[in-house]
């Protein structure tokens, strides 16, 4: 069954991502809407990222009961 056309296609996501770092900007993560508009998020790469932080500051907390 299939779901229909897609609202994209990956290949827009890598044009927009490259676009983006082209203009010297730092991506930092894609949104793409249900309408299939990508939103491009750029920041600081001091930002902290969920998987590079090395866990949750209440898990010393939680393992020490």
């Amino acid at each position: 069954m299939s779901r229909g056309p897609w609202a994209f296609k990956p290949r827009d996501i890598a044009r927009a991502v490259k676009g983006a770092r082209a203009a010297g900007l730092n991506v930092t993560g894609v949104r793409v809407g249900k309408d299939g508009a990508i939103e491009v998020v750029t920041g600081n790469s001091d930002v902290q990222d969920s998987k590079d932080h090395g866990g949750n500051e209440w898990d010393a907390v939680l393992s020490s009961r």
